[in-house]
């Protein structure tokens, strides 16, 4: 494979794996909140939002803990599998990002501290490390007798 082409298949892995795990995290976000309606809220009004999470059950945060922890998942293989290279370090990446956003929308958005422990701890550099171990062993590079070949 072509150096540059190798380049830009990496490069790409990063925007192209933390765009599909988003798709995946606000599919999820929106079917947790058909299945669970908070009554009276229009999901799509931040400050209303940040008034009634304190008052939410257990069952309101499974979606949301799904939907980082899946679309975590999601862009991590999705970059594992884009990337020619250091597959783990790209998977890894969008876990760092997601985590950051995960920090950020527990900052802007406090729920229970319980679900703020469980997503930053479990949703975000597990679930990366998942997906690149996924993606990684989906695509083995061809052999011949234990030489890589470089297409």
């Amino acid at each position: 494979m072509h150096p540059y082409v190798r380049l830009a298949l990496n490069i790409l892995a990063i925007p192209v794996g933390w765009l599909g795990g988003s798709i995946v995290n606000m599919s999820l976000v929106n079917v947790g909140h058909s299945i669970f309606p908070i009554e009276g809220i229009d999901p799509k009004d931040f400050d209303a939002l940040v008034e009634v999470m304190p008052t939410l059950t257990a069952e309101f945060f499974v979606f949301p803990f799904l939907a980082h922890a899946l679309g975590t998942l999601a862009g991590a293989i999705i970059a594992a599998l884009m990337a020619v290279s250091h597959k783990m370090k790209f998977a890894l990446a969008i876990g760092g990002l997601f985590l950051l956003g995960g920090i950020a929308i527990n900052i802007m958005l406090p729920g229970p501290i319980w679900f703020t422990v469980a997503d930053i701890a479990f949703a975000y550099i597990p679930m990366a490390w998942i997906g690149g171990r996924i993606g990684s062993t989906l695509i083995k590079p061809k052999t011949i007798t234990g030489d890589t070949l470089d297409d």
